[in-house]
């Protein structure tokens, strides 16, 4: 059966990678993207695309990298962190679950970081935002089974256009593959792999589940 997805974030980075790898495995994909004159996030009511007709899945890719010493945050950098990434998600998910119940078997995949689980530097505004993402999956996988399944995965570092800032030189892209275990930094695809086989029948076993995707950084001694 053709799956209809909703990719919020679709237009680059893994979102752009996901909806590539989806409609290659023949599904109907949704875009809904901040920088095509699409859905604002941060907005108190957003003013979201309506739907008709059930969706098989809702995928929210919007994230942000802020990395700066904890003295040096200001309390709006941890509201901007919390908008981006748990209350944009919110206000999506709220949105469109009426038509994630009108499917069958529909899924939601969210985006975490390595960082939630890994205590590093300078990532205490955008960890906690990923945090409570991470809390509210298993949350809503618990009140929202068996119907609609709820996954997060948390990636480390990306080759994405929001994480160039950390990539600008050879010496900077260097230091980070050997930070990683695998001694590589991940591509899009590899993060959209794993969201392509949550969002599939493939997974249908599989809810309330953080899963990393970050080339061993989580678990293993570099």
């Amino acid at each position: 059966m053709t799956k209809r997805v909703l990719i919020v974030g679709g237009n680059t980075g893994i979102g752009a990678a996901l909806n590539e790898q989806l409609l290659a495995e023949g599904a109907e994909t949704i875009l809904i993207s901040r920088n095509q004159g699409g859905v604002d996030v941060l907005e108190d009511e957003p003013n979201f695309p309506v739907i008709e007709g059930g969706i098989d899945a809702l995928v929210y890719c919007p994230g942000s990298i802020n990395l700066k010493p904890f003295r040096g945050l200001k309390l709006s950098d941890f509201h901007h962190d919390m908008e981006v990434n748990y209350f944009g998600a919110i206000k999506t998910i709220k949105n469109y679950l009426p038509n994630l119940k009108e499917a069958k078997d529909a899924s939601v995949v969210l985006f975490s970081t390595v960082a939630v689980q890994k205590g590093m530097p300078f990532h205490s505004s955008i960890a906690g935002a990923k945090g409570a993402l991470e809390g509210l999956t298993r949350a809503l996988a618990a009140e929202l089974a068996p119907g609609i399944r709820v996954n997060c995965v948390a990636p480390s570092l990306t080759d994405t256009p929001l994480a160039e800032k950390l990539l600008r030189n050879e010496k900077q892209r260097e230091g980070a593959e050997q930070r990683h275990p695998l001694k590589a930094i991940g591509a899009p695809i590899d993060i959209a792999y794993m969201a392509s086989f949550l969002i599939s029948d493939k997974a249908r076993w599989m809810s309330g589940q953080i899963i990393g995707v970050d080339g061993g950084m989580s678990s293993l001694s570099s």
